[in-house]
């Protein structure tokens, strides 16, 4: 187990921005927009041991990233941040909409551009982050079975991204689907399959292999000179059931440090997204990229009251309801990450005098 190092403590005066003031957050992320009643998951701040973290500051980061570009690569929790990062810039500088297609659907990539700070947002979704089909003959639900093909990243984000200064990539929950695994091509296991005549490998595997894939496809591009940022896994807190079977998360204030343990399927991803990191820096370090941990997974551990619930977005299938108690709402905990991304920008891109 490794404990989280720090804890989430009262900030009265709570987000820089509403649910009502800022046009980008879709529906099943305004909760309060949705009904959530309370307020009182938005009045806190994470304070990691030791330090302090400072609070977002857009007029700095606009500074950081005039006449650049930033990336966002993975799934709807990727957006998620993506959102909040439209919202906490809103004060200074408000963006055109440059998406190829309608910016709400989490199908689409999406893209917008500050004209006063010539600066190029955008969000490519790729929830594998390597190719990826659908395999199941009745067609895709929550459960589908998928074909990932691990050694190809996927084209929605890879045949765009070399120019980009700034690329976050994460992915999460979607790899406990059933899934197919692909090599040059050619099927080599499987995860929840129920084919004896396959293999059987853990989602573990493939997680580990989608962010190998995808670093060093970073690597490989001849003019990529960006700051990869990789986003560590963000968990659910579903209580009382799965997923499908009703669980919900219906907490109300953070988890103290020592409540919540990081151990299980999170732990594991973790580990799984460290071992990748560590290699892609080990082998960027003769090229000059840079590959930075953007580490969420210990705050988000403790904040089981940060998710929208029935309050946000529900699927209904086979006459089943869907809590969500894997995204976040906006405002909340999310907002936090663009903290954590700001302050290793500054770290890595302002010379000391």
């Amino acid at each position: 187990m490794i404990p989280p190092t720090g804890d989430w403590v009262p900030y009265p005066r709570g987000p820089n921005y509403t649910s009502e003031q800022c046009p980008f957050i879709v529906p099943h992320n305004n909760c309060i927009r949705s009904g959530r009643s309370d307020r009182q998951f938005m009045k806190w701040r994470w304070r990691p041991k030791d330090c302090e973290l400072p609070l977002f500051d857009a007029v700095q980061f606009l500074q950081l990233v005039r006449g650049k570009s930033m990336a966002f690569i993975g799934d709807s929790v990727g957006w998620n941040q993506a959102q909040s990062l439209l919202c906490l810039l809103m004060s200074v500088s408000y963006p055109e909409n440059r998406s190829q297609s309608n910016a709400t659907s989490r199908a689409y990539s999406t893209r917008w551009f500050y004209p006063d700070h010539a600066f190029t947002l955008a969000s490519f979704w790729s929830p594998f982050l390597v190719k990826a089909r659908d395999s199941d003959p009745n067609g895709p639900s929550l459960d589908s079975t998928m074909n990932l093909y691990l050694d190809q990243p996927s084209e929605e984000w890879a045949t765009q991204i070399e120019d980009f200064d700034f690329v976050i990539i994460s992915a999460g929950h979607w790899f406990f689907r059933p899934l197919m695994y692909y090599i040059d091509e050619q099927l080599v296991s499987c995860h929840k399959c129920r084919n004896k005549t396959v293999t059987s490998a853990t989602h573990y595997y493939g997680y580990s292999m989608a962010f190998r894939t995808a670093l060093s496809y970073l690597q490989s591009l001849e003019n990529y000179k960006g700051i990869t940022f990789l986003r560590t896994f963000s968990p659910s807190h579903f209580e009382n059931g799965e997923w499908n079977s009703g669980g919900d998360c219906l907490r109300t204030r953070p988890s103290r440090n020592g409540e919540a343990k990081l151990e299980g399927y999170t732990l594991e991803f973790y580990k799984a997204q460290i071992r990748e990191l560590e290699k892609a820096k080990r082998e960027g370090k003769s090229k000059g990229l840079k590959f930075e941990l953007l580490a969420a997974t210990e705050a988000m551990l403790l904040r089981p009251d940060g998710h929208p619930s029935r309050f946000g977005y529900t699927s209904q299938e086979k006459n089943m309801t869907v809590n969500d108690c894997v995204h976040w709402c906006l405002p909340g905990p999310i907002d936090t990450w663009n903290e954590f991304l700001l302050y290793i920008m500054k770290k890595e891109t302002v010379k000391p005098f």
